[in-house]
């Protein structure tokens, strides 16, 4: 008999313990690590799965930590489980993805213990109700991103992707590290579920700070409006890491937020519409510089921030069950997607779209698996991505006023289908103008890749028992349980669905008669200039990076460079901390 319990201490615990065993191989034996390393994270995936039947709302488990802190506590609801279920399982595959992707690389000990210690952070955020154990977690995947991205120490533009990440995300931290501040001092407890099941209990003003404090939170995070630079930059990382970041950990746990605390931030006035404001900025400036960007995995990072857009802005709209659909049909896609731009790349040598073309012929299944990735991206029946985002579409369009909002969501599909054509076409079809040899794809990425194709095609089918799970275990969210029947009808036979078809289409049929827009072309370079500066924005967040990094030069003189008062005056300031803490509560 399954007990919940030690299932979510077993998914949370076994990739640290395994992290730590990874490390301590050491790298004179790179099988060992990578047996392991495969080992540990299916074994977190199991574990995760299996909560699947027995998964509960409410406190699964607490343990008590003093009155200072409350209690730590987890649950298992269906917002939580799905998050922990996509981060092991796809944290699984990226693992497997890397035993060729990272055979002979150096420090390997350190790539996977990272890896695995973000695996458990994720889980970890998803599945405590405490909000300050959540900020803890939060700031451990920031850590672990930053750690990742710059894993080739060695090259200054991973490390400043690296540096970049953890400085924007920390604006996030101060976000939600407020929010946590004000549900202490106004309820004395970090409880999450409490506070949304009792909103009406705070300020009206308070209430305001805390839920704008979390959309920034959110925005940072999954690098939505105005935060949109630092994930491009992310693409420094290894490959397996390009995919864990978009797709199973990292950016969904800003959209995790919205959707958590949506039921306690939807009365404030002004929120819900900054929310979809938020994710319509985020959906059109990315898909915009989808279109001009010409590395490989540049473009699927813009691509993340655009779907990713589209996820917030269904939360704003009110549709929490669209929004975490999409979450999860994005999250094989662009898995799919990412793992089989590292094969491409691994098999190459370069991310510069316009050195490949023709590479179909020398790659027919890195090929085979991105266009199914592709067209899940795009839109297009049946696969995953279609149904998710005709949802979105639809929730944008029944309860999403203003209307202009819906229809700029609308020309973002559009774009989203002309970008995704424009990548498989450069990539895998045209003139090969590559002249160095190829190298096939391994058998370890094939293994890793198959079941996220098939999962591209197949997800959707899964929407009654995912529906089930979010309506049975979230009573506050109101959401609306849905059969496959009635996802068929509802999409099927609506006309916003047929609308946004003849869109996409347009969209495809853009580049193809590309030759024959020359004029419009010419009258869109200056939006296309634009974009390919990020629109300032890159400009803005340079200077908080540089800003920061500045500070923090400024501040050395505060360190003497004796480690034995270092750590004195690190201990003195916690103990003043925990004292502070004491006395107030």
């Amino acid at each position: 008999m399954l007990q919940i319990e030690p299932l979510v201490l077993i998914t949370i615990l076994v990739p640290w313990f395994g992290a730590s065993v990874v490390w301590l191989i050491g790298d004179r034996y790179e099988k060992i690590q990578h047996v392991s390393a495969v080992v540990f994270s299916i074994t977190a995936a199991i574990s995760s799965i299996a909560m699947l039947w027995v998964y509960k709302s409410g406190t699964v488990l607490s343990f008590s930590m003093g009155s200072a802190y409350g209690d730590f506590t987890f649950i298992s609801d269906g917002l939580g489980l799905f998050l922990s279920i996509v981060a092991t399982v796809i944290g699984a595959l990226a693992i497997i993805f890397s035993v060729d992707y990272m055979h002979g690389s150096a420090q390997l000990g350190r790539y996977y213990s990272f890896v695995l210690f973000f695996i458990g952070a994720m889980v970890g955020l998803v599945l405590t109700s405490n909000l300050l154990l959540m900020f803890i977690f939060w700031e451990i995947t920031a850590l672990c991103s930053y750690a990742l991205i710059s894993f080739y120490n060695d090259d200054p533009k991973a490390v400043a992707g690296g540096m970049k990440a953890l400085i924007m995300t920390q604006v996030g931290g101060l976000g939600l590290l407020l929010a946590a501040a004000l549900l202490f001092a106004y309820s004395g407890s970090f409880d999450i579920n409490i506070f949304i099941s009792n909103p009406s209990l705070f300020p009206s003003n308070i209430l305001a700070i805390m839920a704008f404090g979390m959309l920034i939170a959110a925005a940072a995070k999954s690098a939505q409006f105005p935060f949109q630079t630092w994930l491009p930059d992310a693409m420094e990382a290894p490959s397996p890491i390009s995919a864990l970041i978009h797709a199973a950990t990292m950016v969904n746990a800003g959209v995790y937020l919205l959707a958590r605390f949506y039921p306690a931030f939807k009365d404030v006035p002004g929120w819900t519409m900054s929310v979809m404001i938020v994710g319509m900025l985020s959906a059109l400036m990315a898909a915009l510089m989808a279109l001009v960007a010409n590395d490989l995995k540049r473009v699927l990072a813009y691509s993340t921030v655009s779907q990713l857009g589209y996820m917030v802005y269904a939360v704003g709209a009110g549709d929490i069950l669209a929004s975490q659909f999409h979450l999860f049909s994005h999250s094989v896609f662009k898995a799919l997607l990412f793992l089989a731009a590292g094969a491409v790349i691994h098999s190459v040598g370069t991310r510069d779209m316009r050195e490949m073309g023709g590479l179909g012929k020398e790659l027919p299944f890195a090929r085979t698996v991105f266009i199914i990735g592709s067209l899940a991206l795009a839109g297009i029946p049946i696969f995953n991505g279609f149904w998710s985002k005709e949802l979105i579409l639809e929730a944008g369009l029944e309860h999403g006023n203003p209307i202009w909002i819906y229809v700029i969501m609308l020309i973002v599909t559009g774009l989203t289908a002309l970008y995704t054509t424009r990548c498989v076409w450069m990539v895998f079809y045209g003139e090969n103008k590559l002249d160095r040899h190829i190298h096939p794809v391994g058998r370890n990425m094939k293994i890793a890749l198959t079941p996220l194709a098939i999962g591209a095609f197949s997800t959707w089918i899964l929407i009654g028992p995912f529906s089930k799970m979010m309506s049975s275990s979230l009573p506050v969210h109101s959401i609306q349980e849905v059969n496959l029947s009635e996802l068929f009808n509802h999409v099927v036979f609506a006309p916003a669905t047929w609308i946004a078809l003849a869109v996409i289409a347009l969209g495809i049929m853009t580049w193809f008669g590309r030759g024959t827009l020359t004029g419009i072309r010419q009258a869109l370079k200056p939006i296309a200039g634009m974009a390919e500066a990020s629109f300032g924005f890159e400009k803005i967040n340079k200077f908080i990076v540089g800003a920061t990094q500045g500070l923090g030069e400024s501040l050395r003189i505060t360190q003497t460079g004796k480690l034995n008062w270092n750590v004195f005056y690190i201990l003195v300031t916690l103990v003043v901390v925990f004292a502070v803490l004491m006395i107030g509560a």
